[in-house]
């Protein structure tokens, strides 16, 4: 299963609602706004992620607190530093929770998506688990998890998230797609081509999703259903890895008609 890269935006919102309120005592001595330096840190990470760094280390210098190792995890993130980022956003999301298990459950939800991509899905699996303890109707958390599970080829776990995540809301077309990929994986192509099916309905033209369906159909024995989908792949998003992808397969298939394989 492919990953997303779950927002950070609902987490921040959460955070500089109220929620870091509390999470550092400023320097008397220092004349910071410590919620507009949280607000500039966290932009300046995804820009520049070197340059967050040391802005995050100065500032805690200056009784940035906890929202300035926040700032610090997100800079290592969006420098590759996955492992660590991981493990400092895991210590914060209790610090910084506090009485709101929404906001710590997003940023354990982070903490699972660094160590997803620092490539260990188990860890991950084990910290969205965790956050869904805190907010067991959270669809994105569902989402995510299953993806974790994918990682880890724990297939049918996944199916389970993806159903409830489904059930709890039928328009997420991520959540049908993800489904028809872990269906794929168990061979069960049938309920796979279902659900891509659906999925492509509420989002039409979404390449990975014509590019899934062209796959199982290829699969079984459609190689002209195959075929049109991953030439709209191709036309929906020319310069995209899963036109790529199309055009591969596209050269595999080289003829209507035959029931080719991907």
């Amino acid at each position: 299963m492919t990953g997303r890269k779950p927002s950070l935006a609902a987490a921040l919102a959460l955070f500089l609602a109220g929620a870091a309120a509390t999470a550092s005592t400023p320097s008397p001595a220092a004349a910071i706004d410590h919620d507009r330096q949280f607000q500039a840190c966290v932009t300046l990470a995804e820009r520049a992620p070197s340059d967050a760094l040391g802005s995050a280390r100065s500032w805690m210098r200056q009784g940035g607190g906890d929202r300035a190792r926040l700032c610090q995890a997100l800079a290592l993130f969006h420098k590759g530093e996955f492992k660590e980022a991981g493990t400092q956003l895991e210590e914060l999301a209790p610090l910084l929770g506090g009485n709101d298990p929404a906001v710590e459950a997003s940023l354990l939800a982070r903490a699972g998506w660094a160590w997803l991509r620092a490539g260990d899905a188990a860890q991950a699996d084990r910290l969205y688990s965790t956050a869904l303890s805190k907010q067991p109707e959270d669809v994105d958390l569902l989402i995510d998890r299953a993806i974790a599970r994918g990682e880890t080829e724990r297939y049918w776990d996944a199916v389970a998230d993806l159903d409830k995540a489904i059930k709890r809301d039928p328009q997420r077309a991520d959540a049908w797609l993800y489904r028809a990929t872990a269906h794929k994986a168990l061979a069960n192509a049938r309920q796979a081509l279902s659900d891509v099916d659906r999925a492509i309905a509420l989002r039409p033209g979404d390449p990975d999703a014509l590019l899934l369906r062209g796959n199982l159909r290829a699969e079984t024995g459609n190689a002209d259903g195959a075929r049109a989908d991953w030439q709209d792949t191709i036309r929906s998003a020319p310069d995209s890895n899963a036109a790529k992808t199309a055009r591969r397969n596209l050269d595999r298939v080289p003829a209507a008609g035959q029931g080719g394989k991907k």
